[in-house]
This record gives C-alpha cells, sequence and structure tokens, in this order.
C-alpha cells in the first residue's frame, strides 16, 4: 500500500491494484493546495467543511460517512465506529468517526478529529492496528501527550501524525507536530514525501514516518 499525505487530515492510499482510498478531504479554508485527487472510495469522518469537502474527489467514489461495516472494493474492508470530536460526549463539536481500512493483509486507522482518549470499547473495536493516523496538534483534536497514550495502548507498528500546525494554518490554535514528536522521543525524524507498506515488511518500517504534506 502506498501512503501520501496530503496534508490536514486528508491522506490517499492507494493498493496495489490501484483501489484508492481518500480521507476526510478539506476544503479551502485549510490554507493548502486544492488539488482534485481521483478516488474509488471517500472516507468522511464528521461533517466539518476542512473534512468532508468531497466535491474536489474526482471519480465516482463511494463515500463512506456512517458508523458500520462497508464493503468498497475487492478486497477491501472499512470498519468505521463512531466516537467523539470533544471531551464531553460531543456537546461541543459533536461526534466522528474513527476509521480501520483492511486490504492486503493490513489494519490501517484513521481517527478523524478525535477529541479525547480512547475508551476500552474503542481500543476493542480498533482492534490490531498496524498502522495509525493520529491528531496530534490539539485543541480541536487531542493534544500531544495524549495521543501519545493512545498509540502505547493501539501499539500500532507505523504511527503517521496528522491534524498539526504548517506554515499554511500558522494562526490556527493548534500545536505543531514537533510537539507530539517530543512526546514520542523523535525529534530527529524527517520528513518523507510518501511511504510504502506491506504486511511483509512491517518490521522493516520506522515506528514513525513522518510524512511531508504534499499540498503546502
Amino acid at each position: 500500500m502506498l501512503i501520501t499525505y496530503n496534508g490536514h487530515s486528508e491522506f490517499l492510499m492507494e493498493t496495489g491494484n490501484v483501489f484508492r482510498v481518500l480521507t476526510d478531504p478539506y476544503d479551502s479554508h485549510v490554507g493548502y493546495k486544492m488539488t482534485g485527487e481521483k478516488a474509488d472510495c471517500v472516507l468522511v469522518s464528521h461533517q466539518h467543511a476542512d473534512h468532508n469537502y468531497v466535491q474536489k474527489v474526482k471519480g465516482n467514489p463511494v463515500i463512506i460517512s456512517t458508523p458500520g461495516i462497508h464493503s468498497v472494493g475487492p478486497g477491501v474492508t472499512v470498519t468505521a465506529i463512531e466516537s467523539d470530536h470533544d471531551d464531553v460526549l460531543g456537546s461541543q463539536r459533536g461526534k466522528t468517526l474513527l476509521f480501520v481500512l483492511e486490504a492486503e493483509g493490513l489494519r490501517v486507522a484513521h481517527l478523524g478529529d478525535l477529541g479525547r482518549d480512547l475508551n476500552e470499547e474503542e481500543v476493542k473495536a480498533l482492534g490490531r492496528v498496524d498502522v495509525l493516523m493520529i491528531p496530534v496538534g490539539g485543541f480541536f483534536t487531542v493534544y500531544a501527550h495524549t495521543a501519545r497514550d493512545i498509540v502505547r495502548r493501539l501499539n500500532p507498528r507505523v504511527v503517521i501524525p496528522m491534524h498539526y500546525k504548517t506554515a499554511v494554518n500558522a494562526s490556527w490554535p493548534i500545536d505543531d507536530v514537533k510537539k507530539f514528536l517530543g512526546a514520542m522521543n523523535a525529534l530527529e525524524l524527517q520528513p518523507m514525501p510518501l511511504v510504502r507498506i506491506t504486511a511483509g515488511d512491517l518490521r522493516q518500517q520506522p515506528p514513525i514516518c513522518l510524512l511531508q504534506p504534499k499540498n503546502l
């Protein structure tokens, strides 16, 4: 599976048979370049404009925006689990979905705009996680220390941080990725343009992949 980080919470995941899954497509106010990706499936964690701008996606994708188990393509399944966008049961910012994409022997979790620590039921529902995409910037989502604790509980083989401050959203009240890298004792990491992961090479992958946002 090839994973590219477009920016914010938007990733493109491409399987070997070129099935393309896009997560949380952002709109123009986020600040990243607006490039229209072609996708077969789009995962929308919640209905905020910086996560649900499916209008820019090319093709005729299946849209997954509700809880449940969804078969979205040949050998590709998505499980969507409801959670909270804040730490008061969603009363401030509503709900968000946690996704587990299963394809090619991999389980890839995308935690949407998770706003609190995971509960035991959610940890059980997520199950084994090979690759974890987790928000780390705080304010709208979990802060670095909570993200670190979630990583420890889920124990994924590879962690990819998302939803943090960069040059294009410098005025936002969120932290940059260094706070999370510091909490993970990984400040020496250099950004990568993309990552290719297979079930067979998980043990050879770095525990944290810092992906350079493609659309900066």
